[in-house]
């Protein structure tokens, strides 16, 4: 495997940017080495600038479950641009994105686009405070709900990667109104909010936490969750930014069940370009600038370009058949690599729901942060190494998750599985 040119591209990087990123997990620090840089990605293959093609399993964290570059994807994004990238102005393609995602996702009958997953959480928690008028919200230990100074306590992905136990920056006082609880622990959560109901203004969830690893709420979590909120017109928000249009069409919360209050949404909705968006009942959407005193804007939300790319994917997702087949492929290979763990005799604690998967480097269940810390990091290292250079693409941290696309076809998951058995032979000692 070839890094002349990674390696030469990374030192220039660091020098015009912090780190030589421009988001943190992306520096391979939990894994050692340097980044690969990408030069294209076409389907369910990304080829670096050293002429190196992988198989892709991160699909840029998320948003390409169709794959990269999909030509009807592709199509709608050039349309668009050459009628204008940016009107500042409505837009019917914005609406109708809006329409297709209330019609979609259960809790929502009203939706905000914005720009980010990390703007659309921000936002909405400024809404349920508003709504409820109370100030303190609670999440989950290892759910990361983007980087706005409230959410930064005790969070997943690039925190955990990093192992950032807190982060500078961010004043005491808006850390202390954020309250934080193990994730599917409802005897310690049940306390806070006991002890705190009358000042929690919102409780945030991934309903399947994604940015700890892949770690599913056990069956009574988010029933559990439904109901204490109500009881104490908390507000109840899913952050369903890696699980919208992931897990299901409609999102976890039709998978499972479970309406919140309000959903925030964002990767899969914009095909590729960056966008989020937030929503949920009428009554607590309503409490937004100009139809409330809330105010939240934005110089490109409802960009026609990310609409246009998110109107398409989100249409090709509706087409029947699609989620049954990447939930087929998504056991297909989520099996083929606990079998491989299995020959090999390496701990490996395997999680999935729907075309996202996890798998810790431990004999113990992985129910909470706290469990999935227990996973040999060290060891993923040498596995993630051990498949990079046999052109196996995975996350470089063992706290994100394994991610298929529709692009990801029998043959491909077929040489991901027989390629892992080797390393797990390799990594063994």
């Amino acid at each position: 495997m070839r890094t002349t040119k990674s390696h030469s591209l990374f030192k220039i990087a660091q020098v015009a940017i912090p780190g030589g990123v421009n988001s943190p997990v992306r520096a391979f620090r939990s894994v050692g080495g340097d980044p690969i840089f990408i030069k294209t990605a076409k389907g369910a293959q990304i080829e670096d600038v050293d002429g190196n093609s992988f198989i892709d399993y991160v699909l840029s964290w998320g948003p390409m479950i169709l794959g990269h570059a999909h030509p009807n994807v592709l199509k709608a994004i050039i349309k668009a641009a050459k009628k204008g990238t940016s009107y500042g102005a409505p837009c019917q393609a914005e609406t109708e994105l809006a329409r297709l995602i209330v019609q979609a996702v259960p809790s929502i009958d009203q939706v905000r686009l914005v720009n980010s997953g990390t703007e659309a959480v921000m936002s909405a928690i400024r809404v349920a405070r508003a709504y409820t008028k109370r100030d303190s919200i609670l999440k989950f230990d290892g759910c990361y709900h983007g980087h706005a100074d409230h959410l930064l306590v005790k969070a997943g992905s690039g925190i955990a990667t990093l192992g950032i136990p807190d982060t500078p920056g961010v004043p005491n006082a808006f850390a202390r109104q954020t309250l934080t609880a193990p994730f599917n622990d409802i005897k310690a959560t049940e306390k806070l909010i006991h002890k705190h109901a009358q000042n929690l203004a919102a409780i945030i969830v991934e309903p399947v936490a994604g940015n700890m690893g892949v770690v599913p709420p056990l069956n009574e979590f988010l029933p559990w969750l439904r109901r204490i909120t109500q009881k104490y017109e908390i507000v109840l928000i899913f952050d369903e930014v890696i699980t919208g249009f992931r897990v299901n069409f409609g999102g976890a919360q039709a998978r499972y069940k479970v309406v919140p209050d309000m959903t925030c949404l964002g990767k899969i909705i914009g095909g590729g370009l960056p966008i989020g968006a937030y929503g949920g009942r009428r009554d607590i959407m309503q409490m937004i600038a100009p139809a409330g005193p809330v105010y939240q804007a934005g110089t490109l939300s409802g960009n026609p370009v990310a609409v246009a790319a998110g109107l398409e994917t989100l249409r090709q997702l509706k087409t029947p058949g699609v989620y049954k087949e990447l939930e087929r492929k998504s056991q297909m290979i989520a099996e083929g690599l606990g079998e491989a763990a299995r020959q090999a005799k390496i701990p490996y604690y395997q999680t999935r729901v729907g075309s996202m998967l996890g798998g810790f480097f431990t004999e113990s269940p992985v129910n909470d942060f706290a469990s999935a810390k227990k996973s040999d990091t060290a060891r993923y290292a040498k596995f993630f190494h051990g498949m990079l250079k046999k052109g196996v693409y995975l996350a470089p941290s063992q706290f994100e998750a394994m991610l298929l696309s529709t692009a990801h076809s029998d043959a491909k998951i077929k040489h991901t599985i027989s390629v892992a058995q080797q390393v797990f032979k390799i990594i063994k000692g």
